[in-house]
């Protein structure tokens, strides 16, 4: 099983120890996403040194108003390693709305447009912008990976573009019956999961801090959601991987 999405970085508990217990969970690959260009350098040394690990780099749209902004040039450099799989996370979000919006959409635009140039599928984070979102991606002709799927008015959308789609813990809470309507609808090739630790904790272990062994309570949930057999849709979903980030 894959973890698709974490943040080893941002864990409390050292990464080896976090990757020791994903694996007697069943969770042998995880791919940690940068989130600006130091976090990024660390995601790359995790990569470097525990081959379960793969890095997905990126500078996340709560910096795109400071001068993180201005290093996209060196995170083209960081991409260049061969443990970088992905750009991003990238994208916009007008709920915390930490930068200013137009500042978010240059900085958005700039790593499409680097993920075009260097051939790389972009990891999508996008909270209540899905318009904006959809308009800024519909120029863009690579992978895209929708990250912690949390806009059900956006699945027809992403379905019909033929996006990969990953659900996190969040799919798992009581009053998530529309993102679990949501991962219903999309294709079997296009389904990923992920735990976006340490956050979003699925609801068995809500109120902990979220780590990659507990995909599986998510990847358990959606199998429930879509009416399949859990461990079939882990292979799938790896299989998904593979071909998403050219893991294979």
């Amino acid at each position: 099983m894959i973890d698709t999405h974490a943040h080893l970085d941002a864990c409390a508990d050292r990464p080896s120890a976090l990757i020791r217990r994903a694996r007697a969970a069943g969770v042998d690959r995880i791919i940690t996403v940068g989130t600006g260009i130091e976090s990024s350098r660390t995601a790359l040394e995790l990569a470097e040194l525990h081959e379960e690990v793969f890095a997905a780099l990126g500078i996340d749209p709560h910096q795109a108003g400071d001068a993180e902004a201005s290093r996209v040039g060196e995170l083209g450099e960081l991409l260049a390693h061969e443990r970088a799989v992905a750009v991003g996370e990238t994208g916009l979000d007008y709920f915390r709305d930490r930068a200013p919006r137009e500042r978010q959409r240059r900085l958005f635009d700039a790593q499409l447009e680097l993920a075009a140039e260097l051939g790389k599928p972009v990891v999508i984070h996008t909270r209540e912008a899905d318009k904006e979102t959809a308009e800024a991606l519909s120029g863009f002709d690579g992978i895209v990976v929708m990250h912690c799927f949390s806009s059900p008015g956006l699945i027809e959308t992403v379905v019909e573009r033929g996006y990969y789609v990953s659900f996190a813990g969040n799919v798992t809470y009581p009053k998530a019956g529309d993102l679990r309507a949501a991962a219903a609808q999309v294709p079997a090739e296009r389904i990923l999961a992920e735990t976006d630790s340490p956050y979003l904790a699925p609801q068995a272990r809500r109120g902990r801090p979220n780590e990659p062994a507990n995909v599986a309570l998510t990847v358990a949930a959606l199998a429930e959601a879509r009416r399949e057999d859990p461990d079939e849709l882990g292979a799938r979903i790896d299989a998904n991987a593979d071909a998403a980030f050219s893991l294979a």
